[in-house]
């Protein structure tokens, strides 16, 4: 199995230069779709609910202080990602790279596994937490979704 840093590696082969919010954003909705497609952990590490969406800490370690990210910053390893793997963040960025850091943030932000890990933990909006989304819900959402597209 791949790691977040192999993805986000993965990610910033094919669309460096990007944002760090992005990269958090779009590892997100790679994980998300992969876990409704192939009913497995696209990488082991887990979201936390932060203020600004999902993020996982040990990626946010990698980019901490940088706003903009290119290929190799990320110290991953994009070769390991099995074929399923590749192609669900090839889906991912081909539907997803037109939006912005911002508009990527503002969907996680609809009602769904962000949401309620928010309010399992009991912050307000720019409260900090590191409250973890839970797969089960992850997989309910996206599935969802991916069952409104057939």
């Amino acid at each position: 199995m791949a790691s977040v840093r192999d993805v986000a590696a993965y990610i910033l082969a094919k669309e460096a230069p990007m944002s760090a919010m992005k990269l958090q954003k779009l590892c997100y909705f790679a994980y998300g779709y992969h876990l409704a497609w192939e009913d497995r952990q696209l990488f082991p590490e887990r979201f936390e609910a932060w203020a600004n969406g999902p993020v996982v800490y040990e990626l946010y370690e990698q980019h901490r202080g940088r706003f903009n990210l290119n290929r190799g910053d990320i110290t991953g390893d994009p070769t390991v990602l099995d074929d399923d793997e590749q192609d669900s963040v090839n889906v991912v960025l081909e539907n997803f790279r037109a939006f912005d850091a911002h508009e990527l943030s503002a969907m996680t932000h609809q009602p769904g596994p962000w949401l309620d890990a928010r309010e399992r933990a009991g912050v307000t909006d720019l409260q900090r937490s590191d409250e973890e989304l839970r797969d089960e819900e992850i997989a309910d959402f996206f599935g969802a979704l991916v069952g409104r597209e057939d």
